[in-house]
């Protein structure tokens, strides 16, 4: 994501995500973010921007920032190619483990996270502004002895 796809990320958040969504200040702030720490990726068809993604690297784990689809272009495959590039960037930081939070009455995405390999941590009550829960997903990247992550160069990476 580069700085010309503000406007048109935020005008898909705005539609997708309503009161909730980011503003264009928020996009700004993220991509002056440590460039270490963060990776954004965007989709493009000829129409133009058709969705983005994004995640923030702490120590090693990386938290999903945002992952947005275009409504007309929903249900083609672009969230899953989105995801698979955060789990890429994320194996390229030497990352262990991806978390993320998704609504509780989200079906949709809850079953393309558990299709690339992410579980149910835990429940965070109430925790969208319309009062909706919260569903924590984590997915190991590097799993050591008896599930736990690994440090970096154990070749432990689940490829």
């Amino acid at each position: 994501m580069r700085w010309w796809d503000i406007d048109e990320a935020v005008a898909i958040d705005r539609d997708l995500f309503g009161s909730s969504a980011w503003s264009a200040a928020t996009f700004w702030s993220e991509l002056a973010g440590v460039p270490r720490s963060r990776a954004y990726v965007v989709a493009r068809d000829e129409t133009g921007l058709t969705g983005y993604a994004g995640i923030n690297q702490v120590g090693s784990e990386v938290d999903v920032q945002t992952i947005a689809v275009r409504r007309d272009c929903q249900r083609l495959g672009l969230g899953a190619a989105l995801l698979d590039e955060l789990i890429k960037a994320a194996r390229d930081r030497d990352a262990g483990s991806m978390l993320l939070e998704v609504r509780a009455d989200n079906e949709a995405a809850q079953q393309l996270y558990a299709r690339h390999g992410f579980e149910r941590l835990s429940v965070r009550r109430r925790y969208y502004a319309d009062g909706a829960d919260a569903l924590i997903l984590r997915r190991l990247l590097r799993a050591g002895p008896a599930g736990f992550t690994a440090g970096p160069g154990n070749g432990a990476d689940d490829g």
